[in-house]
């Protein structure tokens, strides 16, 4: 067991060789996988649907628990498949974008198809048997809510990322599935105005694919991968996206003046430094060569690195803003 590795893969997919993957315990080769680094998107949407719960006086911890580790692992159980789908139609040879940027164990070589089925096989039963046990303990809409978001984890890779919907599903999931839905389980209703209040966060998670896309638009149209930075081109793309960030403040905004947040949640307006940057960096066109300042672990993402960050840093102070707001709601300091 190396701690070490697993750190490493929570921060990002590390770059290894033959013989560092076979000496990687289990849990390790897992996080590295699937991806783990990004799974705290997913973490983020559960406390938020969560939270929204709590400020409702309706929160139940084990409902919570339920819903976040089996979104969990239903994202990581899309990540694997991801893997597994493009590696099975051939999508990833040829120094393909997914190989450069971390491992991508089936196109390395470092296990078979076998091996993948049998850590997606065990990944997606521990989501499903966490979607069961909702579906028992809550009932209504539990069960339709539990099967789309299994259709999204089967359908993202194929056929929707090749018909340029995959960008609409990652904000239809992040949104209403993960919050709206989660926040249906959690509390026992169903209630729009937590879909609303949970969209900016889901519009920067859905800008992290959609730079990814931009990223990769090029080998992408080559292959025939109909995204929406392929059918859009790359400066629609990168203006789209532009929008759709400042979209996320203007939300916050517009919520708070509806009375559905309270000021406190302006604290958002603290990831505006991270904003500017990403902003410049969406004003113009990927690099054909990593510049010197550039992290070399994260290369050749790019864009997708920039809205990674952002989201992150909006993420973060949006559930901050949240847990101080419930907070002092609970208290009588704030109606």
């Amino acid at each position: 067991m190396n701690t070490t590795i697993w750190m490493r893969a929570l921060r990002g997919v590390p770059r290894l060789g033959r013989d560092e993957w076979r000496a990687l315990d289990a849990v390790a080769k897992w996080l590295i996988a699937t991806r783990s680094a990004v799974l705290i998107m997913t973490l983020i949407s559960s406390a938020i649907a969560g939270i929204f719960a709590v400020r409702a006086g309706k929160f139940d911890f084990w409902l919570w628990a339920l819903v976040t580790v089996g979104l969990m692992m239903a994202h990581a159980t899309n990540n694997l498949l991801n893997d597994m789908t493009d590696y099975a139609k051939g999508v990833d040879k040829g120094n393909y974008y997914r190989a450069q940027y971390g491992v991508q164990p089936l196109e390395a070589g470092f296990w078979t198809m076998k091996d993948a089925w049998r850590y997606a096989i065990v990944t997606g039963s521990i989501a499903a048997l966490c979607g069961l046990a909702c579906v028992l303990m809550r009932g209504g809409l539990t069960l339709p809510l539990m099967l789309a978001g299994a259709f999204f984890v089967l359908a993202y890779t194929w056929p929707l990322k090749y018909v340029g919907l995959g960008e609409i599903a990652v904000l239809l999931v992040w949104g209403p599935l993960m919050i709206g839905g989660g926040y249906y389980v959690i509390a026992g209703e169903w209630d729009w105005n937590v879909v609303l209040g949970g969209l900016p966060y889901a519009l920067g998670t859905t800008m992290v694919i959609f730079g990814k896309h931009i990223d990769k638009r090029a080998s992408d149209k080559e292959k025939r991968i109909f995204t929406l930075p392929v059918i859009l081109g790359d400066r629609l793309s990168r203006a789209v996206a532009i929008g759709c960030m400042v979209l996320q403040y203007v939300l916050v905004i517009g919520l708070i003046i509806a009375g559905f947040f309270t000021p406190l949640m302006l604290v958002v307006l603290l990831a505006l430094r991270v904003f500017a940057l990403t902003f410049r960096m969406f004003q113009k066109p990927k690099p054909a060569e990593k510049p010197d300042w550039f992290p070399a672990d994260a290369w050749p993402t790019w864009l997708a690195a920039f809205a990674f960050y952002h989201n992150r840093t909006f993420g973060l102070l949006f559930l901050l803003g949240l847990i101080v707001e419930t907070a002092l709601r609970a208290a009588g300091i704030i109606a």
